[in-house]
């Protein structure tokens, strides 16, 4: 047996006794030691739905999706990991066999299955069992700690890809949350010149400040457009990033991206339509891209923390043992200031 932490209903959690997984032919068991508590899972706490996914509340749903361990046991046939080995996990499991997956769009597989996206369980809990090959090995010098913020660090990542982020590039990031910041660490690693952050809450924009971010605006004391146009001279930025899924700062990308530059909307917004300026678009010839969590990156998201090109430590702001684990959602809901990224210790 093990003990997993369960939504019962909204604004609840409860912790119970559970069957602890064993491994079959290619899994491996993760004895956990860190998961990190997402937005999304903030989201499915507090109000039972994220995006277009819904929870159903009649029945206990485990929350948690970012986690790193050491290996346990080995299920049949594993070769490339050992018991002991310390592992990060990369939490959706694809079919391999749709055009999506054969191209290498695997996080387009329509038939993934996801931690901690309805229905499927999440990793709040001691064991895991997983597929060998979507547990990552993590080197000497990267903690589990470190490891339970890859996933979030590889969104981040991924944006820096689809925007094209090159050496000396102007970029602006509108949002300071855990994904604007991992996004701020991917496009610094990608050489970008400047790193324009925009905010609300000045705490989120100390922290982007003390993570390499160039210049920042408190979108509630100045207008950011013309801030961010001052600060480019009138020309706007290479690339934009929209992380916070807020309808306002989504609309504000084409009003401050460069004449040729790429708008990479990467925040989960809401299901309703919105109100964007298109004109913009087509007079600047804009790209628009889009981030729907990540491919093949982890492998390079392990080896830039390894190297030192990125460093994740910081993003930590709160940690809470796996018994507090209500308290530490029930933070992460109602504290919108200076928590950015809350971990619960497992073990």
């Amino acid at each position: 047996m093990q003990k997993g932490a369960f939504m019962r209903g909204t604004d609840h959690m409860i912790i119970k006794e559970i069957e602890r997984p064993e491994p079959k032919a290619g899994e491996v068991l993760v004895k956990l030691e860190y998961v990190g508590i997402c937005g999304s899972d903030v989201h499915y706490y507090h109000s039972g739905k994220c995006g277009s996914y819904e929870v159903d509340l009649n029945e206990d749903f485990m929350l948690g999706h970012e986690c790193a361990g050491t290996v346990a046991a080995l299920g049949e046939g594993v070769t490339s990991l050992a018991v002991g080995d310390p592992v990060c996990l990369e939490p959706g499991i694809t079919c391999g066999q749709c055009a999506f997956c054969k191209s290498g769009k695997y996080n387009l597989c329509p038939d993934v299955v996801f931690l901690a996206t309805p229905p499927v369980q999440g990793c709040n809990e001691e064991y895991i069992a997983f597929p060998e090959n979507m547990c990552f090995k993590l080197p000497e010098n990267v903690s589990t700690k470190e490891g339970a913020l890859i996933e979030p660090l590889s969104v981040g990542f991924h944006a820096a890809n689809q925007g094209g982020v090159g050496v000396g590039d102007t970029v602006v990031i509108l949002g300071a949350g855990t994904i604007g910041l991992t996004t701020l660490l991917s496009c610094k690693a990608h050489g970008a010149g400047r790193i324009i952050v925009a905010d609300l809450v000045d705490a989120k924009l100390k922290k982007a400040s003390e993570l390499g971010a160039t210049e920042i605006i408190n979108s509630k004391a100045e207008d950011p457009l013309a801030r961010i146009r001052e600060l480019t001279g009138g020309q706007g930025a290479d690339v934009v990033f929209e992380t916070a899924g807020s309808p306002v700062t989504i609309a504000q990308t084409p009003h401050v991206v460069k004449r040729g530059g790429t708008i990479v909307l990467v925040g989960i917004a809401a299901v309703e339509e919105i109100n964007y300026n298109f004109a913009q678009i087509m007079d600047k010839e804009a790209t628009i891209k889009s981030v729907f969590r990540y491919r093949n990156i982890f492998p390079k998201a392990v080896a830039a923390v390894a190297s030192g090109a990125i460093d994740v430590k910081g993003l930590v702001t709160h940690e809470y043992a796996f018994d507090d684990i209500e308290e530490a959602y029930n933070e992460a809901v109602r504290n919108k200031t200076d928590l950015i990224k809350a971990v619960i210790k497992i073990s």
